[in-house]
């Protein structure tokens, strides 16, 4: 092979190991993913990626935080091109979640395992972004009164397992995914017409809140 014929631009070595290991992951899942593969697939010395990547691990959160930047795009992307509406906003943006989760969901798993990994800081660094998009809409919503009664924190987090959920039900094949989407449309409406109860009125719900130290989310923050 030519250093013409190679697939990738001289400079760019490192972003067409991140669309390899992108491809690898979608097809074959994390586990499978090899340096050694990805420098053959781009034509490079097995050596070669270890200037960018020093170990697989390296690899595994630059990926990471690769998927949490285009999330975050794309999240932004849709609410943008929403409108001023701000139910259609929301739905814009669970709507763009819940592509990304059906589109790539060996790739969330990765994202959203990584960030707990001891020394992964630039991955919860990068989870920041479309989690605190999402954070403000809701608040906003609130403030709006276009979001129903109950802690915005706690409609967050079960719209977001509604969302999710879904999304994991297209992958096991137990739902159609445009079924699902509009599924994903009906619980927005539900939460914004419906709420949730409080955290003092619903059932369980403060011991609950109690052991996760007063907060919801596991999500490290940076």
């Amino acid at each position: 092979m030519t250093v013409d014929d190679r697939p990738y631009h001289h400079g760019r070595l490192r972003e067409a190991l991140l669309d390899a290991a992108w491809r690898s992951v979608r097809e074959h899942g994390a586990e499978q993913l090899s340096l050694r593969e990805l420098a053959r697939e781009v034509g490079v010395s097995h050596a070669a990626p270890r200037r960018h990547f020093p170990d697989r691990q390296a690899l595994l959160d630059a990926l990471a935080i690769a998927g949490f930047e285009r999330m975050d795009v794309e999240l932004r992307t849709a609410v943008a091109g929403a409108g001023a509406d701000y139910r259609d906003r929301l739905v814009a943006a669970t709507r763009a979640y819940f592509r990304f989760a059906v589109d790539d969901p060996a790739l969330l798993e990765l994202m959203y395992t990584g960030k707990h990994r001891p020394g992964a800081d630039a991955v919860v660094a990068a989870v920041a972004a479309p989690l605190g998009l999402l954070e403000a809409m809701l608040a906003e919503g609130r403030e709006r009164g276009e979001l129903g009664d109950g802690d915005p924190e706690r409609i967050g987090v079960l719209m977001f397992a509604t969302v999710h959920g879904l999304a994991a039900m297209v992958k096991g094949r137990m739902v159609d995914r445009e079924v699902a989407g509009g599924l994903v449309d009906d619980a927005v409406v539900r939460f914004l017409t419906g709420g949730v109860p409080s955290a003092a009125g619903a059932p369980g719900a403060a011991d609950a809140q109690g052991a996760a130290g007063g907060a919801l989310w596991t999500c490290p923050r940076p």
